[in-house]
């Protein structure tokens, strides 16, 4: 019994924890809409609304993002 209930506990908080989690992509392209273009093509795929956290423009624009749901 007591196996059972520790199994059970485990189970639960891993899938808490799993959904609290937000989960971060990245993109690169040669222009900042591509970028984020790649990052809301993969924000449909997960079925999440995306928050883009940083973006670096230099010789290509690299963008990432963290994934809501």
């Amino acid at each position: 019994m007591k196996n059972i209930i520790t199994l059970i506990m485990f189970a639960t908080l891993s899938l808490v924890s799993s959904q609290s989690m937000a989960k971060t992509v990245s993109a690169v392209d040669s222009t900042l809409d591509g970028a984020e273009a790649k990052i809301a093509a993969k924000a449909e795929k997960a079925g999440a609304s995306y928050q883009i956290t940083s973006a670096n423009v230099k010789n290509v624009v690299y963008v990432t993002a963290k994934l809501k749901e």
